[in-house]
Protein backbone atom coordinates (compact mmCIF):
# COMPACT_ATOMS: atom_id res chain seq x y z
CA UNK A 1 0.00 0.00 0.00
CA UNK A 2 1.70 3.50 -1.09
CA UNK A 3 1.73 6.01 1.65
CA UNK A 4 -0.94 8.20 -0.12
CA UNK A 5 -3.02 5.73 0.45
CA UNK A 6 -2.58 4.68 4.23
CA UNK A 7 -2.66 8.29 4.84
CA UNK A 8 -6.32 8.30 3.24
CA UNK A 9 -7.54 4.90 5.10
CA UNK A 10 -5.74 6.53 8.80
CA UNK A 11 -8.72 9.35 7.51
CA UNK A 12 -11.21 6.97 6.75
CA UNK A 13 -11.06 5.47 9.86
CA UNK A 14 -11.25 8.62 12.11
CA UNK A 15 -7.63 9.56 12.77
CA UNK A 16 -8.46 13.02 11.51
CA UNK A 17 -10.20 14.00 14.85
CA UNK A 18 -7.06 14.51 16.65
CA UNK A 19 -7.87 17.76 15.82
CA UNK A 20 -9.56 20.02 17.68
CA UNK A 21 -9.90 24.05 19.24
CA UNK A 22 -6.98 23.82 21.36
CA UNK A 23 -4.44 22.96 18.49
CA UNK A 24 -2.91 26.36 18.28
CA UNK A 25 -1.17 27.12 15.18
CA UNK A 26 2.21 26.17 15.46
CA UNK A 27 3.95 28.52 13.19
CA UNK A 28 6.35 31.23 14.60
CA UNK A 29 4.85 34.29 16.87
CA UNK A 30 5.71 37.59 17.75
CA UNK A 31 8.94 37.55 20.58
CA UNK A 32 9.33 40.01 22.89
CA UNK A 33 10.21 43.67 22.28
CA UNK A 34 13.19 44.97 23.40
CA UNK A 35 12.81 45.78 27.24
CA UNK A 36 9.87 43.60 27.66
CA UNK A 37 10.04 41.04 30.29
CA UNK A 38 10.48 37.42 28.93
CA UNK A 39 7.38 35.31 28.56
CA UNK A 40 6.25 32.31 30.70
CA UNK A 41 7.26 28.58 29.50
CA UNK A 42 4.17 26.61 28.12
CA UNK A 43 5.35 23.68 30.13
CA UNK A 44 5.90 25.41 33.65
CA UNK A 45 2.38 26.94 33.55
CA UNK A 46 0.42 24.05 32.10
CA UNK A 47 2.11 21.38 33.70
CA UNK A 48 0.67 17.63 34.56
CA UNK A 49 2.69 17.18 37.60
CA UNK A 50 0.35 16.97 40.46
CA UNK A 51 -2.54 16.04 38.62
CA UNK A 52 -5.62 14.34 39.58
CA UNK A 53 -5.12 10.46 39.27
CA UNK A 54 -8.64 9.95 37.71
CA UNK A 55 -11.01 12.63 36.10
CA UNK A 56 -13.62 12.81 33.76
CA UNK A 57 -14.57 15.94 31.76
CA UNK A 58 -16.90 17.21 28.90
CA UNK A 59 -16.12 19.93 26.84
CA UNK A 60 -17.72 22.06 23.81
CA UNK A 61 -15.16 23.18 20.84
CA UNK A 62 -15.23 24.65 17.65
CA UNK A 63 -12.69 24.01 14.53
CA UNK A 64 -13.34 25.87 11.72
CA UNK A 65 -16.74 27.42 13.02
CA UNK A 66 -18.38 24.00 13.12
CA UNK A 67 -19.32 22.85 17.21
CA UNK A 68 -18.15 20.01 18.66
CA UNK A 69 -18.47 17.75 22.03
CA UNK A 70 -15.68 16.06 23.69
CA UNK A 71 -16.07 13.61 26.76
CA UNK A 72 -12.74 12.56 28.46
CA UNK A 73 -11.64 10.14 30.67
CA UNK A 74 -8.24 10.15 32.12
CA UNK A 75 -6.70 7.19 34.20
CA UNK A 76 -3.66 8.85 35.43
CA UNK A 77 -1.29 8.69 33.11
CA UNK A 78 -1.67 5.57 31.62
CA UNK A 79 -4.84 5.27 29.81
CA UNK A 80 -7.37 7.91 28.51
CA UNK A 81 -10.52 7.70 26.60
CA UNK A 82 -12.15 10.24 24.52
CA UNK A 83 -15.41 10.17 22.91
CA UNK A 84 -15.94 12.81 20.47
CA UNK A 85 -19.59 14.02 18.99
CA UNK A 86 -20.74 10.38 19.91
CA UNK A 87 -19.36 9.66 16.70
CA UNK A 88 -15.20 9.19 17.23
CA UNK A 89 -14.61 7.01 20.45
CA UNK A 90 -10.29 7.46 21.34
CA UNK A 91 -8.81 4.93 23.39
CA UNK A 92 -4.76 5.53 24.35
CA UNK A 93 -2.65 3.51 26.51
CA UNK A 94 1.22 4.14 27.44
CA UNK A 95 3.72 3.63 30.17
CA UNK A 96 3.46 6.41 32.81
CA UNK A 97 6.12 9.14 31.84
CA UNK A 98 6.82 7.74 28.50
CA UNK A 99 6.10 10.12 25.26
CA UNK A 100 4.95 6.89 23.22
CA UNK A 101 1.75 5.75 23.62
CA UNK A 102 -0.52 3.30 21.68
CA UNK A 103 -4.34 4.33 19.98
CA UNK A 104 -7.51 2.54 19.31
CA UNK A 105 -9.88 5.19 16.90
CA UNK A 106 -13.44 3.45 16.71
CA UNK A 107 -15.71 4.76 14.21
CA UNK A 108 -18.77 4.36 15.67
CA UNK A 109 -20.59 4.87 12.45
CA UNK A 110 -18.62 3.07 10.21
CA UNK A 111 -18.13 0.34 12.85
CA UNK A 112 -13.96 0.66 11.47
CA UNK A 113 -11.44 0.44 14.26
CA UNK A 114 -8.00 1.60 13.72
CA UNK A 115 -4.76 0.94 15.89
CA UNK A 116 -2.08 3.53 15.26
CA UNK A 117 0.80 4.58 17.45
CA UNK A 118 2.44 7.70 18.10
CA UNK A 119 5.69 6.95 16.31
CA UNK A 120 3.29 6.24 12.95
CA UNK A 121 1.40 9.06 13.22
CA UNK A 122 4.55 11.44 13.32
CA UNK A 123 5.45 9.58 9.81
CA UNK A 124 2.30 10.37 8.29
CA UNK A 125 2.54 14.40 9.94
CA UNK A 126 0.25 14.23 13.27
CA UNK A 127 1.89 15.97 15.75
CA UNK A 128 0.07 14.95 18.88
CA UNK A 129 1.27 13.95 21.85
CA UNK A 130 -0.43 12.15 25.25
CA UNK A 131 -0.32 16.33 26.71
CA UNK A 132 -2.55 16.77 23.86
CA UNK A 133 -4.56 14.41 24.03
CA UNK A 134 -5.21 14.12 27.89
CA UNK A 135 -5.75 17.99 28.10
CA UNK A 136 -7.09 19.63 25.32
CA UNK A 137 -4.02 22.28 24.90
CA UNK A 138 -1.07 21.83 22.48
CA UNK A 139 2.43 22.67 23.11
CA UNK A 140 3.70 24.48 20.79
CA UNK A 141 6.00 23.35 18.31
CA UNK A 142 7.76 26.87 16.99
CA UNK A 143 8.10 30.24 18.68
CA UNK A 144 5.50 31.47 21.17
CA UNK A 145 4.73 33.78 23.60
CA UNK A 146 2.84 33.30 27.03
CA UNK A 147 2.42 35.57 29.88
CA UNK A 148 -0.27 35.66 32.97
CA UNK A 149 -3.53 38.23 31.71
CA UNK A 150 -6.44 39.68 33.45
CA UNK A 151 -9.74 37.82 32.61
CA UNK A 152 -11.29 39.10 29.93
CA UNK A 153 -15.20 41.49 30.54
CA UNK A 154 -16.73 39.51 28.52
CA UNK A 155 -15.86 35.90 29.23
CA UNK A 156 -18.15 33.06 30.32
CA UNK A 157 -18.06 32.01 33.80
CA UNK A 158 -15.68 28.99 33.85
CA UNK A 159 -17.09 25.69 35.57
CA UNK A 160 -14.09 26.49 38.35
CA UNK A 161 -11.53 28.68 39.66
CA UNK A 162 -8.85 28.91 36.96
CA UNK A 163 -6.10 31.51 36.09
CA UNK A 164 -5.98 33.74 33.08
CA UNK A 165 -3.01 33.60 30.31
CA UNK A 166 -2.55 34.97 26.66
CA UNK A 167 -0.70 32.63 24.01
CA UNK A 168 0.47 34.10 20.79
CA UNK A 169 1.70 32.27 18.25
CA UNK A 170 1.78 33.73 14.75
CA UNK A 171 0.10 36.46 14.96
CA UNK A 172 -2.65 35.24 17.16
CA UNK A 173 -3.46 35.69 20.61
CA UNK A 174 -5.65 32.70 22.18
CA UNK A 175 -6.80 33.87 25.59
CA UNK A 176 -6.81 30.11 28.26
CA UNK A 177 -7.86 30.39 31.47
CA UNK A 178 -6.24 27.02 33.10
CA UNK A 179 -7.47 25.31 36.49
CA UNK A 180 -4.47 24.32 38.71
CA UNK A 181 -6.49 22.23 40.53
CA UNK A 182 -7.45 19.69 37.45
CA UNK A 183 -4.32 20.71 35.43
CA UNK A 184 -7.52 21.71 32.54
CA UNK A 185 -8.17 24.54 30.61
CA UNK A 186 -11.04 25.13 31.31
CA UNK A 187 -12.34 28.02 28.93
CA UNK A 188 -10.26 29.53 25.72
CA UNK A 189 -11.30 32.05 23.69
CA UNK A 190 -9.65 34.01 20.37
CA UNK A 191 -8.60 37.35 19.55
CA UNK A 192 -11.92 38.25 19.42
CA UNK A 193 -13.54 37.06 22.59
CA UNK A 194 -15.35 33.88 20.77
CA UNK A 195 -15.46 30.59 22.99
CA UNK A 196 -13.16 28.29 21.37
CA UNK A 197 -13.44 25.46 24.00
CA UNK A 198 -15.07 25.58 27.59
CA UNK A 199 -15.56 22.69 30.00
CA UNK A 200 -19.26 21.77 30.53
CA UNK A 201 -18.63 19.26 33.33
CA UNK A 202 -15.85 17.97 36.14
CA UNK A 203 -15.71 15.16 38.01
CA UNK A 204 -12.85 13.47 39.68
CA UNK A 205 -14.11 9.94 39.60
CA UNK A 206 -12.42 6.97 39.02
CA UNK A 207 -12.80 5.42 35.39
CA UNK A 208 -15.39 2.29 35.14
CA UNK A 209 -13.50 -0.56 33.72
CA UNK A 210 -16.02 -0.79 31.09
CA UNK A 211 -15.35 2.70 29.51
CA UNK A 212 -11.50 1.51 29.53
CA UNK A 213 -12.39 -1.17 27.44
CA UNK A 214 -12.32 -1.17 23.68
CA UNK A 215 -15.65 -2.50 22.57
CA UNK A 216 -14.77 -3.41 18.75
CA UNK A 217 -16.70 -6.50 18.68
CA UNK A 218 -18.40 -6.64 14.66
CA UNK A 219 -15.52 -3.82 13.65
CA UNK A 220 -13.99 -4.03 10.70
CA UNK A 221 -10.39 -3.79 11.95
CA UNK A 222 -7.34 -1.95 10.50
CA UNK A 223 -3.53 -1.75 12.03
CA UNK A 224 -2.28 1.37 10.26
CA UNK A 225 0.89 1.01 12.18
CA UNK A 226 1.74 -2.30 9.88
CA UNK A 227 0.23 -0.51 6.97
CA UNK A 228 2.33 2.39 7.43
CA UNK A 229 5.63 0.53 8.05
CA UNK A 230 5.29 -1.61 5.07
CA UNK A 231 4.74 1.83 2.78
Amino acid sequence: MTGARTRRRCIAAGCCVLAWASASASASASLPAAGEAPGLRFEQVFSDRGEPSALHYQARYTVGGVPHRLEVWRDGQSRLVRRTDDAIETHVTRQPGDADYRMVVLDLRRRIATRIDRDDLYRIGRFTDWFDLAHGLRQPLAAYRLTAAPAPGAAPRAIDACRWYALVQAGQRTQVCWSVQEHLPLLMLDQGGSVLWQVTALARTPVPAAVLEVHDRGFVRNDASQDISGD
